[in-house]
């Protein structure tokens, strides 16, 4: 890192001081160089990735139920962290933004050059993402994108502006997930909710008939993005995946879980008020997620947004 660009990265570590249980500091607030910028136009393909903060004082939310996809990843002191993705629309902002993880690098490597918002990450960390194929774009990089709001404490309140880094949405083909869409399987069991738990957090999905999805509530309490009633997702996918210890951890010393989303394994898919057994497979980081269902056959999701939330394998 050229000395110009440490001296502000370290001014931005101590304007961002960050707590991951919400009280204490982040990994490190300092960002990388920016990666270069493709040839092609971003906007032909690229997707926006925002990392989201997700402990109480972060609630709520903003921006959220305009995500085609939020994944909800396992981080230090057993709370969670929400990366939501951005193709078909490109709401006016999203927040609070938080920093990056190294899960994030491997599960951002299914799409094209995505761009990815956070707001720093452990500096250890800092060369993995300059070098990966991605757009890194924390604040000392585009600092016109973010704002703070002065109506929440710091580190809480930190939010992008996503026009300010795409001129427009790339357009349902960015999404390249590996997901497919269509009419409900048959068989599955009926189910009216799906509470998810991490050590020290909760998600429950309640279907909503009359909206068409599962609400969602984390940590008992139903979600609501800045007044706009919630998102609730058409499908809600529970993927069991192996997490490891990594070799980063935060300032207070905690470990940050690796979560590894490369592989196969069990999942369960919840569309429709329905719950269905299924199996999982990403071969390679270049590669989508498929889900099938135990006959060997494509599980298609419902149209609309959904929800892949990574818990560790039995």
């Amino acid at each position: 890192m050229a000395p110009t660009v440490a001296l502000l990265a370290v001014a931005l570590s101590a304007s961002l001081a960050a707590g991951c249980t919400g009280h204490g500091r982040d990994d490190d607030h300092r960002a990388p160089h920016r990666t270069p910028a493709p040839t092609a136009p971003t906007a032909a393909g690229s997707p926006l990735a925002v990392k989201i903060d997700n402990v109480p004082a972060a609630r709520p939310q903003t921006g959220l139920e305009a995500a085609d996809v939020v994944y909800v990843e396992q981080v230090e002191g057993g709370l969670s962290r929400l990366m939501a993705v951005y193709a078909t629309r490109l709401p006016r902002t999203v927040g609070p933004v938080r920093s990056a993880r190294e899960s994030d690098l491997e599960l951002l490597r299914q799409f094209r050059m995505p761009v990815l918002a956070f707001s720093g990450a452990q500096h250890r960390l800092l060369p993995l993402i300059d070098r990966a194929p991605l757009r890194a774009e924390p604040p000392d990089e585009a600092p016109g994108a973010y704002r703070r709001d002065t109506g929440r404490a710091a580190p809480h309140n930190l939010y992008l502006r996503p026009a300010a880094l795409l001129p427009s949405a790339p357009g349902g083909t960015a999404l390249t997930t590996g997901f497919r869409y269509g009419p409900a399987p048959s068989g599955g069991t009926s189910a009216s909710s799906r509470t998810v738990r991490y050590p020290a957090a909760r998600f429950t999905f309640t279907w909503s008939a009359g909206r068409g999805g599962w609400v969602v509530a984390m940590d008992g309490t139903p979600t609501d993005t800045a007044g706009r009633g919630g998102p609730a997702p058409a499908t809600v996918v529970v993927q069991h995946v192996r997490i490891r210890t990594s070799r980063y951890h935060d300032a207070l010393g905690n470990h940050t879980p690796y979560t590894r989303t490369v592989g196969s394994g069990r999942a369960e898919v919840l569309r429709d008020g329905r719950s269905f057994d299924a199996l999982w497979s990403r071969p390679t980081a270049a590669a989508g997620t498929t889900f099938t269902a135990p006959d060997g056959s494509r599980l298609d999701f419902a149209p609309g947004q959904v929800w892949v939330v990574f818990v560790p394998a039995a």
